[in-house]
């Protein structure tokens, strides 16, 4: 039988009046939800002042801490890799506990969980000592939570702003605006940085969620961040203040003006602080004071390798609604270094889709004499089904122009080192 509603109805033995009448019904919803999601508007996010990154590191203790290497390294950048999750959350745990003038960090996804809600408690008790807190959130993942980040907005030393927001902020509104303007809905900001005293940064693939941190019962995420020091800290907070200042990021408080009214934003914030040297469901206990923090942090700079940096990442459109398919300066960047290679390109990425004029460049660059080898997930390791379908399409292609592909096993013999949690491996 063919997907159609009514055939539907038929397997389930309804009459096919029944079926016009739930049809009709589904449709004048539908309607509406376009109807009302069509009539809302965002406010004017005008009257901002530009605000910019703490830039005198050298006034903090993570200043003085990572100067002290730095001078042993002029003009380099340190870099320490983060592979296991667990090493990426305390780190990040750790930082927020030895901060003492800013700490900005910019997310798609910080989820609700246990990691989440440990982390943003901590930032809450960071603010109560005086340190500036700038949260940057993409809203892809923000719906519902309006009033949880405007009560914690609240606090006079933390500001949130969500980038790209949609009029609906929750609801079929929300998901039904995905679907009438999907140029805005495909312009969201994957960036994920987090500076602390304008002195260290991490950067990398993890998002802030209990998946990401090895701390997930059914799903953990393979991802990888490094934590840096040096001049490369002061390219990741111009990155971040343009995508605060981009008039597509909006303070919560203008998308949700009336959410404070009749809470109590004060005793949330008792129970936030009662809460926040809850550890429970962590495998480790961070740091717990700035002076057990900044204790460890010259353990992480002693690990540092120090070399030639450049950031390179793409900055806020200018029009959301401009077309997404002109090569932005990331993609220009790696096809760069292609063109440069001269013995062997190797490729770690979740998503592995080349197009045809990649495959034809793949094909060019075999005939230099390159190695080209690339790492991404299997199927059973991959979390989008579409993506991995997106891939495989190609996969024969791939091989058949040379390039060297691995896939990632989920009961590869190095998961009993990546993920803590007991009996995840088996």
């Amino acid at each position: 039988m063919s997907g159609t509603t009514e055939n539907s109805c038929m397997k389930t033995v309804y009459p096919r009046s029944f079926c016009r009448v739930f049809d009709c019904r589904i449709a004048c919803l539908i309607l509406a939800g376009l109807l009302f999601s069509g009539c809302q508007t965002l406010p004017p996010n005008t009257g901002l002042t530009p605000a910019y990154a703490f830039a005198h590191p050298e006034e903090t203790a993570l200043g003085g801490l990572s100067k002290g290497d730095a001078q042993h390294h002029p003009g380099l950048s340190g870099f320490y890799i983060l592979d296991s999750g667990r090493q990426a959350f305390l780190q990040r745990a750790t930082l927020i506990e030895a901060a003492e003038r800013s700490i900005d960090a910019q997310y798609y996804i910080w989820n609700s969980d246990v990691s989440g809600r440990y982390l943003a408690r901590r930032l809450l008790l960071a603010a109560d000592r005086g340190v500036r807190v700038r949260l940057l959130l993409d809203d892809i993942n923000v719906a519902g939570r309006d009033d949880v980040l405007a009560a914690l907005a609240a606090h006079p030393n933390i500001e949130i702003r969500i980038y790209n927001p949609f009029a609906a902020r929750a609801g079929i509104g929300k998901l039904l605006g995905f679907v009438t303007d999907f140029q805005r809905l495909n312009r969201r900001m994957h960036n994920k940085t987090f500076v602390v005293d304008a002195a260290l940064g991490i950067v990398g693939g993890r998002n802030i969620g209990d998946e990401y941190f090895d701390l997930g019962a059914l799903v953990n995420f393979r991802d990888r961040d490094v934590l840096v020091a040096g001049p490369i800290v002061r390219d990741i907070s111009a990155n971040f203040d343009a995508y605060w200042n981009s008039p597509w990021s909006y303070p919560i408080d203008l998308l949700a003006p009336d959410t404070l009214k009749g809470q109590d934003v004060n005793g949330r914030f008792e129970q936030a602080r009662a809460a926040a040297a809850d550890t429970t469901g962590l495998t480790q206990v961070p740091p717990q004071n700035a002076v057990a923090a900044r204790a460890q942090v010259p353990q992480t700079l002693a690990e540092l390798t120090w070399a030639e940096a450049e950031l390179v990442f793409d900055p806020p459109a200018e029009d959301i609604h401009d077309g997404a398919d002109k090569p932005k300066q990331s993609a220009q960047a790696l096809r760069r270094l292609v063109d440069q290679s001269r013995s062997e390109i190797l490729v770690e990425s979740a998503y592995f889709i080349l197009g045809d004029e990649q495959l034809e460049l793949l094909a060019g660059i075999k005939t230099r004499d390159v190695r080209v080898a690339a790492l991404t997930n299997s199927l059973a390791s991959n979390d989008l089904t579409t993506n991995h379908a997106g891939y495989a399409r190609r996969r024969q292609a791939m091989l058949a122009k040379g390039l060297e592909l691995y896939e990632l096993r989920p009961d590869a013999a190095a998961c009993t080192i990546w993920i803590e949690p007991p009996g995840f491996c088996e």
